[in-house]
């Protein structure tokens, strides 16, 4: 297969991943930590692939499937926010839900397909020897999931919303303390995390043509929240995790196709492999605080407590 066919679908596989990933990245920076990802994307894959195939239109599917999921996530930021909840727990909650909730709902779509998109080639771009193809001939998502790396960067650190974003997640006592309305900030955080889960799904049934199905997700959310902390909490860090789950996702058909006599579950496995070497090595807490873990993640902020 050629080599430049094989990179340009590593990126396209990524980009779900990475879209999920890029919301986390921006939530657990704030403080709020979110183990439902993976019911999310599911909400977003359901949601995506009825109105793309209600409507013929993949445009509509991706807009609701967003806007869907950015409403689901709203559960999960006033269980955290408001209520103080535990945040573990109300994750999982939310993984259980989305997931039970998508499969019943769907049942009666399987292995059915939407419209999809198409891939966009930019002109004088996509003509640059090698690397043209790999990235100026993709969906729209792909050039969006681009500019997010960029625009996330931006954010974060050149401008003062993104650095009072990180304060919350870092020290909200003394963010409430100078004025940053650190309720305002994560829930705007929880709605910017739905909204990318809920494109990330979408992508598996609208961008990526892939049928209907209960087990569309496979584990993606999981993986989303190791490669946020593979990326050390930095977008570019992050897109360099989703890149590399992109390639490992992509080794067993480059594999099978030199004829390389390897089970393909040993393959399927890479992944998630991946992902279990990552969650167990950033959970040692000195190597957790390297990686420059949020100081607040996953903590609720009481304001009566504030010093």
């Amino acid at each position: 297969m050629d080599l430049t066919l094989i990179l340009q679908w590593v990126i396209h596989a990524a980009t779900p991943i990475l879209f999920v990933a890029l919301g986390e990245l921006i939530l657990e920076r704030s403080g709020i930590l979110n183990l439902g990802l993976e019911g999310m994307m599911m909400i977003g894959a359901l949601s995506g692939f009825y109105f793309a195939y209600m409507s013929n239109n993949p445009a509509l599917g991706i807009f609701m499937a967003a806007l869907i999921t950015g409403g689901f996530a709203l559960i999960h930021g006033f269980i955290s926010i408001t209520l103080h909840a535990n945040q573990v727990v109300s994750g999982l909650a939310l993984t259980f839900l989305g997931t039970g909730l998508s499969s019943f709902l769907g049942r009666n779509f399987v292995n059915k397909k939407a419209i999809s998109i198409g891939n966009i080639d930019i002109p004088f771009l996509s003509g640059i020897p090698f690397m043209g193809k790999i990235f100026f001939d993709q969906n729209i998502l792909v050039y969006l999931s681009f500019a997010l790396i960029i625009l996330l960067s931006f954010f974060l650190y050149k401008t003062r919303s993104g650095l009072r974003l990180q304060f919350c997640g870092d020290n909200p006592a003394c963010a409430d303390t100078a004025g940053v309305n650190v309720s305002r900030y994560r829930y705007a955080a929880v709605i910017f995390g739905g909204l990318l889960a809920g494109i990330g799904g979408a992508f598996l049934t609208v961008a990526d043509n892939s049928p209907w199905s209960g087990g569309v997700v496979s584990g993606r959310g999981w993986i989303a929240v190791a490669i946020v902390i593979f990326g050390r909490w930095n977008p570019i860090g992050v897109a360099a995790g989703s890149y590399i789950f992109g390639a490992l996702s992509s080794l067993q058909f480059k594999l099978q196709a030199r004829n390389i006599m390897i089970p393909s579950d040993i393959l399927s496995m890479l992944p998630y492999m991946f992902t279990i070497v990552i969650l167990s090595i950033t959970s040692i807490k000195m190597i957790s605080k390297r990686f420059g873990t949020p100081a607040a993640l996953g903590e609720p902020y009481f304001r009566e407590e504030r010093e």
